[in-house]
């Protein structure tokens, strides 16, 4: 299954030495069956049209959703058109919130402030464990949304997206499942000191290394991915 990576944001140029956002997702979801090609929307570098790949995969990024960037309105218009489409359309961070905000949903700094590090959500009853790094968020889902997770902190921390029919189109996701200890303890040093206040990166810091569910949650993007196989790839698949 091709998987489109639309990348809207980028390491800090100190921490690429293990690669960039569509480096960490390869690696996360390696072994699900998928190969992948990265688009730097970011930069106005789109795909030629949303059935180009079978899903499309939208990274994090240190803009704000709300934000006024020449990439945003044809990034919301992209997710419109694939999700119209029946092409399944998964986001992280930033992905998760463009997404809401494209449907029709609100994203906002959360007036408590920032979720950094190692943090728990409950995904439908389950206790999961996730790097976080944001202060935004989806204040109100777009209609017709489904919220799958959630904690004290953040309401909409995981976002699923049905056609009428029941067939999935997009599954969204707060927190980072791609984050490592080791890259959120370089954004601490490279971009938090000075934007978020110093009592949350030491309380973040002092979590570091507490098991987390990646692989769980990477086990759940997969499965959204080939459930929601565009109906053409279906059709090939079975002959």
């Amino acid at each position: 299954m091709h998987i489109g990576i639309l990348q809207t944001g980028e390491a800090p140029e100190p921490l690429r030495g293990d690669g960039d956002y569509p480096d960490f997702f390869a690696r996360l979801l390696a072994g699900h069956g998928f190969t992948f090609t990265t688009w730097r929307v970011l930069d106005g570098a789109f795909p030629p049209d949303v059935s180009h790949c079978d899903g499309w995969l939208i990274t994090g990024s240190r803009f704000g959703a709300y934000e006024d960037h020449a990439f945003i309105p044809p990034l919301e218009q992209f997710i419109r058109a694939a999700l119209a489409a029946r092409v399944p359309v998964a986001g992280v961070c930033f992905g998760h919130q463009i997404m809401a905000q494209a449907l029709g949903g609100t994203v906002q700094k959360y007036a408590g402030g920032w979720s950094v590090g190692p943090t728990e959500y409950s995904f439908e009853g389950a206790r999961v464990a996730l790097n976080a790094w944001h202060q935004d968020q989806v204040i109100t889902p777009p209609p017709g949304a489904r919220t799958v997770a959630h904690n004290p902190s953040c309401a909409h921390a995981a976002l699923a997206y049905d056609a009428p029919d029941g067939h999935p189109l997009g599954f969204s996701v707060q927190a980072h499942p791609e984050f490592d200890d080791h890259f959120v303890n370089g954004l601490i040093q490279t971009r938090g000191r000075g934007l978020v206040p110093d009592a949350v990166l030491d309380a973040a810091q002092a979590r570091l290394g507490q098991p987390l569910d990646r692989q769980q949650i990477a086990g759940r993007i997969a499965d959204f991915f080939h459930a929601a196989m565009p109906e053409r790839m279906q059709r090939k698949r079975h002959g």
